[in-house]
């Protein structure tokens, strides 16, 4: 979620940056920057909701076994909880 939101950031300064000033200091294109944090802010964003779909997933494996005791029977179960990179 962390880079959805600072991707957002990004891409609304990018754009105020690019398409809402009409500054043109020396040795400083305002206009250049817009774009690469605006481009950055989408790789953001992009790479958020890569990380929401496939990083979030988990994984429960269950497995089951009956042991035949002395006095009876015993269920043993084993789980396997992990998630998925």
């Amino acid at each position: 979620m962390g880079f959805i939101i600072v991707g957002l950031i990004g891409v609304v300064v990018g754009a105020i940056m690019r398409y809402a000033t009409s500054v043109h200091p020396n040795g400083f294109d305002v206009h250049t920057a817009g774009v690469i944090i605006l481009l950055v802010g989408i790789v953001a964003i992009l790479a958020g909701i890569l990380f929401l779909t496939v990083g979030g997933k988990s994984r429960t494996t269950v497995r089951e076994n009956i042991v035949q005791t002395p006095g009876g029977s015993e269920r043993v179960q084993e789980r396997d909880d992990w998630s998925t990179p």
